[in-house]
């Protein structure tokens, strides 16, 4: 095999907007089938992006011999059930994130893959993109001195009451939808778990998600704060800082496939009023590209997936404290 034959299950939005061209501009890739439970919506997605292969089912390309491995961009209560399905048909599988709603569905799917010896990844696409890796490198080479502190923010405005992120029996809302980008940033950076979460929830009065969640993570070394909200205009941000400097990323989640990122290393001069500031520019690279040429690379080359789907787990395990943080502390003041 030269290639990793790709099945897409389900004909979802990122999927066919972000997804898909971004396998298909990945070295060693192919899409070559996708399913949906309309068999019509199947075939007049795969008309539109020239997909060979249309199934009326996710059984159907489950059964496919001609598909390697599947990109499962389902709402969130179903990425157990199928992902499962998917080692148990002989397909490696990359799931949208959070890989699951709870930590012990998550170690089911990855015990699933192992049992049936195909590969698992989660598809935090940021961390492989060219801007994070070098954000990695600087702060491993004490560019910044020992890190310090995390502070983050992700936000989206979307109050549409039947939009999936807003249903929470299907795991919509802001931790789950956007926040675990937050948590997971802040494990990779200070490379462990929290030993100490606390967090803060609004949710809507209506369907119950989470619409504004606040959280902190306490390190060994270190904390990480972050809010991440359903209901503010688009924005994201981080910043890292340590003892003798700091990294500010410019767009570090949804990272455009078609222009430059920049981030800023401020180190040295007269903060705040005239601090030192180098702005390192990265080349146009597609994260989701990026992400399916290192998946098919484990595929292929019989090497592990560059994240451990175990690190999966350990996310979901934060986000659960998160949540049982929130519960636990509500309360009014008179």
């Amino acid at each position: 095999m030269t290639t990793v034959r790709w099945g897409i299950l389900s004909t979802a939005n990122i999927a066919r907007r972000k997804a898909i061209p971004g396998i298909r501009a990945a070295d060693r890739c192919e899409v070559v089938a996708i399913a949906s439970r309309d068999g019509g919506q199947a075939r007049a997605v795969a008309g539109e992006l020239g997909i060979p292969t249309a199934h009326d089912s996710y059984e159907a390309l489950l059964a496919d011999p001609g598909v390697d491995a599947v990109y499962i961009p389902l709402p969130n209560h179903l990425h157990a059930e199928w992902t499962i399905a998917a080692a148990r048909a002989g397909k490696h599988v990359l799931c949208e994130k959070p890989l699951a709603m709870t930590a012990a569905d998550a170690e089911r799917m990855v015990a699933a893959a192992a049992d049936a010896g195909v590969l698992l990844m989660e598809a935090f696409m940021y961390r492989l993109h060219p801007t994070w890796v070098a954000v990695r490198e600087l702060i491993a080479a004490g560019r910044i001195g020992r890190l310090v502190a995390v502070q983050s923010w992700f936000s989206y405005f979307n109050d549409d009451p039947a939009n999936i992120r807003n249903i929470r029996d299907y795991g919509g809302g802001a931790l789950f939808d956007i926040g675990c980008y937050n948590v997971n940033l802040s494990r990779m950076l200070f490379g462990g778990e929290p030993r100490r979460v606390e967090a803060s929830i609004l949710r809507d009065p209506a369907g119950g998600v989470d619409v504004v969640t606040a959280g902190i993570l306490e390190f060994e070394t270190g904390i990480a704060s972050f809010t991440c909200t359903t209901r503010a205009e688009n924005d994201q941000r981080v910043d890292i800082y340590g003892t003798d400097g700091r990294i500010s990323i410019e767009i570090p989640f949804n990272i455009p496939p078609d222009r430059p990122t920049r981030i800023a290393v401020i180190h040295g001069g007269e903060p705040p009023v005239a601090p030192a500031t180098e702005r390192l520019t990265f080349d146009t690279m597609d994260p989701y590209a990026a992400e399916a040429a290192a998946f098919a690379a484990a595929v292929l080359d019989g090497g592990p997936v560059p994240v451990d789907p175990a690190d999966a787990v350990a996310n979901l395990r934060v986000i659960e404290a998160l949540f049982a943080s929130a519960e636990h502390s509500a309360g009014t003041f008179a």
